[in-house]
């Protein structure tokens, strides 16, 4: 969805008030944003912001602000800017059964662009194969006594009107709650299409959807939503319903701007990208790949490291890592959690993974026993097996040239080695 201002940022970058086309009222639009999500997206900075590892599209008053995943400073600026696009598409958060998603090597597309299309097209493929009907229950006055009747309010509303029948009684129609959710999304995404090319798409969506009630729809209705055979073919409509309806906030800033963003923590979406590469390069092999297994520790605390692999009888450990380490070396924290997932997966190495050259590959090996014998007090009250445990630093590339590194899952796998 293209605005006629467009801020382009990358994360951890800083932007000030004043700067390209950002003014004070987006400033405080943004700052209350943070407040709802426990100030996670940005940090507060004198007369502007500094972004966090959050990634993706902010609009608002006018205004769109598309902030870049970029793993190395030091790279070029043009090489991110497609990066998330297709990271979200290898992921599975992103179908490519729109024009936007079908065209990821296009640079300048905006993510709320290629999801409002992708919702536009779901939305009217149901509308064309039918919507289904359900039972509900509607309260109102009727010519005719059907139902239950409510006495308090047949005599509150009929008093002088004797023939009618104030009842609660079934309906079968279209107005239920799975299109209320789908109806309350077309609207949101009628207010940001505006002057757009969705805007002609989402005009003849609205025309053909039926007569729905605008309620307001909450997270906990959202949640709540289950499916069964008769509406299974909507679960793709709704879950992009649902991201809109969750990310949209009216009314965000002094009653007058409104808002929708779209951001993703770069820390999962790295996660998630590295173990789907992984469970690619291993398919059709002995090894074994699962990701966020969890044990018990300590009470009602858990263990849970990002990837296991399996291989016969062996058990290897991955945890990634975004951002890049500052020094050469790995902190003391990573060490000390890689060893305690070692012990108590019985693993005999573990691979701190980043984002990077091939080059820095030092193959630097840390025996994390030399580090943290002091935890073996603890540790073997959970009768675990002596193990010299390997932790290793390695780095894969996430691009080739402008495209996403196809080899990646299997670079992983040699550095284990």
């Amino acid at each position: 969805m293209r605005s006629q201002k467009t801020i382009s940022v990358f994360e951890h970058q800083r932007l000030y008030v004043g700067e390209q086309s950002f003014k004070q009222t987006h400033l405080d639009a943004l700052l209350k944003l943070n407040e709802y999500h426990d100030g996670n997206y940005f940090e507060p900075i004198a007369k502007g912001i500094k972004f966090n590892q959050y990634v993706g599209v902010i609009q608002v008053d006018g205004l769109t602000i598309e902030i870049h995943p970029k793993a190395d400073k030091d790279d070029d600026d043009r090489k991110w800017k497609g990066v998330l696009l297709k990271m979200l598409q290898a992921c599975g958060k992103l179908k490519a059964e729109s024009s936007g998603a079908a065209n990821v090597k296009r640079q300048h597309l905006n993510l709320l662009e290629v999801y409002f299309e992708l919702y536009l097209h779901h939305v009217e493929s149901l509308v064309r194969k039918g919507l289904i009907k359900k039972y509900r229950k509607q309260t109102h006055n009727t010519k005719a006594l059907k139902g239950k009747l409510e006495f308090a309010g047949h005599i509150k509303h009929n008093s002088v009107h004797k023939e009618r029948f104030y009842t609660t009684h079934q309906v079968y129609d279209s107005n239920h709650m799975l299109h209320q959710i789908l109806y309350k999304a077309l609207t949101i995404v009628d207010q940001f299409t505006k002057g757009t090319r969705l805007h002609d798409l989402n005009n003849r969506v609205l025309i053909n959807f039926p007569k729905i009630d605008n309620k307001t729809i909450t997270s906990k209705q959202l949640n709540n939503i289950s499916l069964d055979r008769k509406s299974s073919s909507y679960s793709d409509a709704l879950e992009l319903a649902r991201l809109i309806i969750l990310n949209y906030s009216p009314d965000i800033s002094s009653g007058k701007e409104k808002m929708l963003s779209l951001l993703f923590d770069m820390n999962e979406l790295w996660e998630t990208y590295i173990l789907k590469q992984l469970q690619k390069a291993c398919n059709g092999t002995k090894i074994k790949v699962s990701g966020q297994e969890s044990k018990s520790f300590w009470g009602s605390n858990s263990l849970r490291p990002d990837v296991v692999l399996r291989k016969d009888n062996q058990t290897f450990i991955i945890d990634t890592k975004w951002k890049r380490p500052n020094k050469s070396s790995a902190s003391v924290g990573d060490l000390r959690q890689m060893y305690a997932y070692c012990r108590f997966w019985d693993a005999e190495r573990a691979l701190l993974l980043y984002p990077g050259q091939a080059k820095e590959n030092k193959f630097k090996s840390y025996k994390t026993d030399d580090y943290l014998k002091r935890w073996d007090e603890e540790l073997e009250q959970h009768n675990h097996n002596r193990i010299d445990h390997q932790c290793k630093m390695g780095f894969v590339e996430v691009m080739k040239g402008s495209e996403l590194n196809q080899d990646l899952g299997l670079q992983i796998l040699d550095l284990l080695k």
